[in-house]
């Protein structure tokens, strides 16, 4: 009776760490537009509904951004495939990053942070902002690095042209607070965010 009392306790005290993390569906690989059509579409919107994204939404779009679409490569190419980067969420629940290879986001806070991705108003209102920080340590060349966030951010932008999301890149960040909120030491670097949502009718 004891141990299944003493088992029944650390259950409990573990399911609400367990229950921070955010498993995601397997994301969808087809489908959508033609490449040349979602070119076209590829726009830059400042205006977001505040209509969340479902979980399905959530996992195409993080896969497209910086999944694995093979055993060791990712939807968007590195220098020397270093695979630097972080991909953090920023949800009205907390602060997340994305692990492509279990598709899970992993909470690293447990607060809406997302008024701190970005100066503008719209960032913190906007369903979810994504955050590029790069680890130093895999890659010591900052130019090279920062072509790496270009291939991320314009496989965002053809995402959401072909699910008809709205977003915007920017550096309009205040990089030192956004990285103390997301507990990131010295050897990451925050790059860009980027804000997703649906269009504000």
């Amino acid at each position: 009776m004891k141990t299944l009392f003493t088992l029944g306790l650390a259950l409990l005290l573990a399911a609400p760490t367990m229950a921070q993390d955010i498993k995601l569906p397997a994301p969808q690989k087809t489908g959508g537009m033609p490449l040349m059509a979602a070119l076209s579409a590829r726009q830059t919107n400042r205006e977001f509904s505040a209509k969340a994204l479902d979980s399905q939404a959530l996992s195409n779009l993080l896969w497209a951004a910086w999944g694995f679409n093979r055993a060791d490569r990712r939807t968007a190419p590195s220098a020397m495939n270093k695979q630097e980067y972080l991909v953090y969420v920023t949800l009205p629940t907390g602060a997340y990053l994305y692990n492509a290879k279990d598709n899970v986001l992993k909470q690293v806070v447990n607060k809406d942070i997302r008024a701190l991705a970005g100066k503008q108003d719209f960032v913190a209102t906007a369903p979810l902002n994504l955050v590029y920080a790069y680890d130093k340590t895999l890659m010591g060349d900052p130019k090279l690095a920062y072509v790496d966030c270009g291939f991320i951010s314009q496989n965002v932008y053809l995402y959401c042209a072909s699910a008809g999301l709205n977003t915007v890149v920017r550096a309009y960040v205040d990089i030192e607070e956004l990285s103390k909120a997301l507990g990131l030491d010295s050897s990451k670097e925050v790059v860009l965010s980027q804000t997703v949502g649906y269009p504000k009718k």
